[in-house]
């Protein structure tokens, strides 16, 4: 049986029912999980200060249960114990997940907002017109350059949430070159998702997992390039063969058994023409985000700042698009609207970190993954780092947030198994990355798969094999690392 057709018989819930699922599993987890924690300390890389575990502190805690403990949490756990989570801390999960996750949600909302304007003046279908002009018997020229365009920004400058305004654009453009709407969205998430993983100066993985490594940053990097261009290769070659597929028979879509309002994209009206206007839009807001990106690396802005940057873009569209305020105001509304299911699952998915760390159960997960790899040889030692990573990834699924994490635990781990520790960032950029672009605790994942009403077991059934084969291709990587000693 083909692996293609293993996942067409998976049958996935809505996302708000698997991530809800998801939470009580591990709630009742908590009650037969031994709980432990880490000792951390504060780590400074560039201008982000990252919690970092201290190797060797992993201490056991003692199990606090109490009468009421399955429905209530405990007003109050003794020193050096841990409560299991109650009905209570399982029911308010949700809730102080999306706290947790408010900067993210609110630059969804932000983006969001911004997208609206720039389709209000006509830019977006417009420049998309404009495009489908250029490329209407260069389809896959197209594809080719936006997916690596998008890979150097993953790859480089650490790219993820940037690219969720664009999702509504790649499937009005995915549509017109006679496509369908997953075809559209892999373009953005792959080729995004290709460079975050195949990190080449990526400042929340890279960065960060050499500094806690002490190793030079973004040294080891020539190998870095030839594995991006390898990934990148296998990723083109999966997304055109799919869209050749469905451009010679549309009833080879994975969507095409979706009623029609779920598979078509929306009605934009007519195309207009591109203006003066338009390029002189689009000129601005490719300056502003230039802008934001060095900003993010120079003078370590993160989503708050960003957010705000993005809603400058939102202004300057308005303006030289000549919108009044009542209609900027309004198609910046609209925007939001469009995003408000997409923002709400990133905060159902950090509700999985939230029960985790109540029950101070991750560290032991952690901890336990770590010391199955204690006396490995060299290459089964690198291989169990690649699959420790990729698994972790399911409850950290933040890049900087593993790093932090794991790292100050794989770092001298690799001494002993006799692994050089730019190898092991590099099973650690591949663990934390490719997995990215298929775990459902991925809020900027969901979010894009609800933007564009793609079932998340059909984008499985899609993405699946493709991450198969770039595991394997970073295997094959790192077990050439280990034999040539990568430093």
């Amino acid at each position: 049986m083909k692996l293609s057709e293993w996942f067409a018989r998976i049958k996935v819930p809505h996302v708000f029912t698997l991530l809800v699922g998801v939470i009580a599993f591990v709630s009742l987890l908590s009650w037969v999980v031994p709980s432990g924690e880490f000792a951390r300390e504060e780590v400074k890389v560039g201008v982000m200060t990252k919690n970092v575990v201290v190797p060797g502190s992993f201490a056991v805690l003692e199990k606090f249960y109490t009468a009421g403990g399955a429905l209530l949490t405990p007003g109050e756990v003794p020193e050096g114990a841990a409560a299991p989570v109650s009905l209570q801390g399982f029911l308010s999960a949700i809730p102080r997940g999306l706290t947790d996750s408010g900067d993210i949600i609110f630059f969804i909302f932000i983006m969001g907002g911004v997208f609206g304007i720039l389709q209000r003046t006509g830019t977006v279908t417009a420049t998309l017109g404009r495009l489908t002009d250029l490329f209407a018997d260069r389809a896959a020229l197209l594809v080719i350059l936006l997916c690596v365009a998008m890979g150097i920004g993953g790859s480089t400058l650490g790219m993820g949430e940037e690219f969720i305004p664009l999702v509504p654009m790649f499937l009005i453009l995915s549509r017109k070159l006679g496509y369908d709407r997953l075809f559209g969205l892999s373009v953005i998430i792959l080729g995004g998702g290709i460079g975050f993983a195949a990190a080449t100066t990526n400042p929340f993985t890279v960065n960060i997992a050499q500094n806690i490594a002490e190793l030079p940053l973004n040294s080891g990097w020539e190998l870095r390039v030839v594995f991006f261009v390898f990934a990148m290769t296998v990723t083109l070659i999966h997304i055109l063969r799919y869209g050749a597929r469905v451009k010679k028979d549309p009833s080879a879509s994975l969507l095409s058994d979706l009623p029609d309002e779920e598979v078509d994209a929306e009605t934009f009206g007519e195309v207009p023409d591109f203006t003066g206007t338009h390029a002189a839009i689009l000129a601005l807001c490719t300056a502003v985000f230039v802008g934001i990106m060095v900003a993010v690396q120079q003078r370590g802005w993160w989503l708050d700042d960003m957010a705000g940057g993005f809603f400058l873009m939102g202004i300057l569209a308005a303006v030289v698009g000549r919108l009044s305020p009542r209609v900027a105001t309004e198609a910046f509304a609209d925007g939001m609207k469009e995003m408000v299911i997409a923002a709400l699952v990133v905060g159902f998915a950090r509700g999985i970190v939230v029960v985790m760390m109540d029950a101070q159960i991750l560290d032991t997960v952690i901890h336990g993954a770590a010391s199955l790899l204690d006396g490995a040889s060299p290459h089964v030692g690198v291989q169990g780092m690649l699959a420790f990573q990729t698994s972790l990834n399911l409850f950290i699924p933040s890049g900087s947030g593993q790093a932090a994490v794991t790292m100050p635990l794989m770092a001298p781990l690799a001494d002993l198994l006799g692994i050089t520790r730019q190898t092991a960032v590099f099973a650690y950029q591949c663990g934390d990355g490719f997995s990215n672009m298929v775990i459902p605790t991925s809020g900027t994942l969901m979010a894009m798969l609800l933007m564009a009403k793609v079932p998340y077991d059909r984008w499985l059934r899609f993405a699946m094999p493709l991450v198969v084969q770039l595991l394997l291709l970073s295997g094959v990587f790192l077990a050439g690392a280990v034999a040539f000693g990568y430093s």
